[in-house]
C-alpha cells in the first residue's frame, strides 16, 4: 500500500498543465522588467519547520521552462526541516527562474504541507499497531503527487483509484442490499472475471462488522464509530479464530485529537482525509540574487 518511487510520468503532466495555466511561455512582466541575457542564482527557503516532499518536481518545472537551468536540491524527500532551511539551489537564467517560480513552488509547498501533516499524524500513532492511511480525497489531476507526499511523511497509500481494488462504501451496501449481499455480489464478480484484488468493506455499527465477518470480509473499515464501538469490533476479531488475516481500519472525521485514542483501540490502519484535502501549505519562498555576468547561452 505505499508508494515510494517518485511519480515522474503524473509530474510531467500536472508540470504541463500547471504552466500552460500560467501562460509560462508569455510571462510579459519578466520579459519587459530586465535583460534577456541577465544570469541569477536562487534559493529556494522554508519559513517553517516541516517535512521536504516534491524536490523532484522543482526539477521538472524548470526542465519544462528552461533545460538550461542547474537544479541543486540540498535535502532529500522525507528529510525534516528547521525553520529558514534550504531546500533546493538554482541557477541559470534570471528570466527562467522567475519565469517557472510560482509554479515551482505551489507543487513544493503543497507537497512539503502534506508530508508535514502526515508526519504529525504518523507520531500521534506511534507506540500503537497502527498505520496512518490516506484516501482519494485528492486535488484532481495532482492524486499521484498527492499520495507520494503522504509518504514522504511516514504514512501509507490506499487505494489509488476505482480499479485498484474493492471497497465496499454504505451507498454501495444499500443498493445491493445489505452487508452480506455486497460481499457475496463482489465474490461472484470475481469469480465470473477471474480478477482477484482485495476488498475493503465500510461499516457503521457492530452489527455490521459482526456481519461482515460472517460473511467472510478481511478487511473491515469502520467508519465514524464511536472509540468504545471500535474497541468492542477489536474485542470480537481477538475471539476469532482467523483474527490474523483481518485487517481493522478506523476512518471518518479522524483528527489529530482524536487519533490517538482510536489508534490505541487495537486497530490496524486509520485512514485520515485531511492529510490531502486539508493539508495547510508550507510557507516557502524563493530568493533571487542576480549575477555579475550574462548568462551564457
Amino acid at each position: 500500500m505505499t508508494t515510494t518511487e517518485f511519480p515522474w510520468a503524473a509530474a510531467r503532466a500536472a508540470v504541463a498543465a500547471a504552466l500552460a495555466e500560467d501562460a509560462s511561455g508569455k510571462d510579459i512582466t519578466t520579459e519587459w522588467s530586465f535583460p534577456e541575457d541577465l544570469a541569477a542564482t536562487a534559493e529556494i527557503r522554508t519559513r517553517r519547520s516541516g517535512i521536504a516532499a516534491g524536490l523532484p518536481v522543482v526539477a521538472e518545472v524548470f526542465a519544462q521552462v528552461d533545460p538550461d537551468v542547474k537544479v541543486e536540491p540540498a535535502v532529500a524527500d522525507g528529510a525534516r526541516l528547521a525553520d529558514g532551511q534550504v531546500l533546493v539551489r538554482l541557477s541559470g537564467s534570471a528570466r527562467s527562474l522567475i519565469t517557472g517560480e510560482r509554479t515551482a513552488l505551489n507543487f513544493l509547498q503543497r507537497m512539503c504541507g502534506i508530508a508535514t501533516l502526515t508526519d504529525r499524524y504518523v507520531q500521534a500513532v506511534a507506540g500503537t499497531r497502527a498505520r496512518i492511511l490516506d484516501t482519494r480525497k485528492t486535488a484532481p489531476g495532482l492524486r499521484a503527487l498527492d499520495k507520494y507526499a503522504v509518504t514522504a511523511g511516514g504514512g501509507h497509500n490506499h487505494r489509488p483509484d476505482l480499479a485498484a481494488m474493492v471497497l465496499l462504501k454504505e451507498n454501495h451496501i444499500a443498493a445491493a442490499g445489505g452487508v452480506t449481499a455486497a460481499i457475496e455480489a463482489v465474490k461472484r464478480g470475481m469469480a465470473r472475471t477471474g480478477w482477484t484484488v482485495e476488498s475493503d468493506v465500510e461499516v457503521q455499527t457492530v452489527t455490521q462488522a459482526v456481519e461482515a465477518l460472517d460473511a467472510g470480509a478481511r478487511w473491515i473499515m469502520l467508519d465514524n464509530m464511536p472509540v468504545a464501538d471500535i474497541e468492542q469490533v477489536v474485542t470480537v476479531r481477538a475471539g476469532r479464530a482467523d483474527a490474523s488475516r483481518i485487517l481493522l481500519e478506523a476512518s471518518g472525521t479522524v483528527t489529530l485529537d482524536t487519533v490517538p485514542a482510536v489508534a490505541g483501540t487495537g486497530v490496524d490502519l486509520v485512514s485520515v482525509g485531511a492529510l490531502t484535502h486539508s493539508a495547510p501549505a508550507l510557507d516557502l519562498t524563493m530568493l533571487l540574487t542576480t549575477g555579475p555576468a550574462p548568462c551564457p547561452r
